[in-house]
């Protein structure tokens, strides 16, 4: 009988509950207690949270705890353009056959009980990282915190809670305050925890929650100051001054990631070497990331390809920031997004830095918003607009006008990851 792969395992997995999102701790709790407790075995926990930032902050770390010579595990959501994009062991991406060996092991465990994909695949995670040799285990929030399926860790090393905005009201509250209470659901009694900059209104609540617990905060503002200044990161706290490259992730935003990652480096005794290699070796896919080669970016021509999957309002402020920064070109956007998203949140500040916008669906996306809607809520923030039936058919138009553009593929994670898949 042939063996099934893990993608055949995943399918198998999405049929266990009838809801993507269900946030409660009692459904992994008993898987993970019939697989004997792994996340009890793990190499210290680094436990990150935030609305922001989190994927480019744990890549950051991850690049600077390698810097310093040590083995990393990393956990992060969703995935791109494969599964495996999740897991690294020991800095390498799971093979397909101990993929494959988790999800069979961690299924089977479960006995058909209910689960969430996330839940039953964050099991097979821990149990891989529990299996495998490193220094540290970095562990990304999916969503939330408090009851996120991550967050089954008695006492972190040392937890991280990244820039907090609205975003996922619908699980989280529509309010900063109740947000900021599900992300400060990671903070641990007596656990330091890095905080980034923060609205007042989530500040109180982590500094609240913080004090509760005897949570020694590292907080920006506070107790760690991060600028640029003449082209390099000036990084400051108690131990002194760093001064160090700009981050290769692109974005006046990435300063702030780059500092509380550097904060986190210095609060587990990391050298300068380190932090130097935080800001100048990470790498994080679809957070403005240049295509330079695949079918699509032949397609463009002498066009610029860019792809970025940033998708709530704070991401648009993020994005137009690092769009003026660019040498003048004319900007077009290929956009797909969510139907729970603030689309026009997001559009909002990038209608003064383009010159225009194609909508288009994200493929095989259930909860897509439609190329009209989305070409609607672009011309309702004062971009002109227009849809398309895919990237390549928005790009090829785009290119057809203004064969020297700048193109920036944008508006969600989903998309993104259809975008690499499909530029291979």
């Amino acid at each position: 009988m042939t063996k099934p792969n893990s993608d055949a395992i995943l399918a198998r997995m999405m049929a266990l509950h009838p809801k993507i999102i269900d946030l409660t701790l009692d459904r992994v709790d008993r898987l993970l207690a019939a697989l004997d407790n792994p996340h009890e075995n793990l190499p210290p926990v680094i436990h990150l949270a935030g609305t922001n930032g989190k994927g480019s902050t744990q890549a950051m770390i991850r690049a600077g705890l390698e810097g310093w010579g040590k083995k990393v595990h990393a956990y992060t959501s969703p995935h791109l353009a494969r599964f495996h994009e999740r897991i690294r062991l020991a800095g390498d991406l799971i093979t397909e056959d101990y993929l494959t060996e988790v999800l069979d092991e961690c299924y089977a465990e479960n006995g058909g009980e209910t689960i969430t994909y996330f839940e039953i695949t964050t099991a097979a995670a821990l149990l891989a990282f529990a299996r495998t040799p490193a220094d540290y285990t970095l562990m990304e929030v999916g969503l939330g915190g408090r009851v996120d399926a991550t967050n089954v860790f008695e006492r972190p090393e040392i937890t991280v809670i990244t820039p907090i905005s609205i975003d996922h009201e619908q699980f989280l509250g529509n309010t900063l305050a109740k947000i900021a209470t599900e992300k400060a659901g990671i903070i641990k009694r007596g656990v330091p925890c890095v905080v980034g900059p923060q609205p007042e209104e989530a500040m109180d609540v982590i500094e609240a929650t913080a004090a509760r617990l005897g949570a020694p905060l590292i907080a920006f503002g506070q107790h760690w100051h991060v600028y640029e200044e003449a082209g390099r990161l000036v990084y400051q706290d108690e131990r002194g001054l760093l001064d160090l490259p700009l981050p290769a992730l692109m974005g006046e935003h990435q300063i702030q990631n780059a500092g509380a990652a550097i904060a986190v480096l210095r609060a587990l005794g990391a050298d300068e070497a380190a932090c130097e290699a935080a800001t100048a070796n990470a790498e994080w896919p679809a957070r403005m990331q240049r295509l330079k080669s695949g079918p699509l970016v032949e397609a463009a021509g002498d066009a610029e390809l860019w792809l970025d999957g940033g998708h709530n309002a704070a991401a648009g402020i993020a994005l137009a920031d690092v769009l003026a920064k660019l040498p003048m070109r004319p900007t077009h956007l290929i956009c797909g997004m969510l139907n729970t998203k603030d689309v026009t949140g997001y559009m909002r500040p990038l209608a003064g830095q383009v010159a225009g916008l194609t909508a288009i669906s994200i493929p095989d996306e259930q909860n897509t918003l439609s190329a009209e809607d989305t070409e609607a809520a672009a011309r309702s923030v004062g971009i002109e607009a227009t849809s398309a039936e895919n990237a390549l058919a928005a790009l090829t138009a785009i290119i057809a006008q203004e064969p020297d553009a700048r193109v920036l593929i944008c508006g969600s994670l989903y998309l993104a990851g259809a975008i690499l898949r499909e530029n291979g």
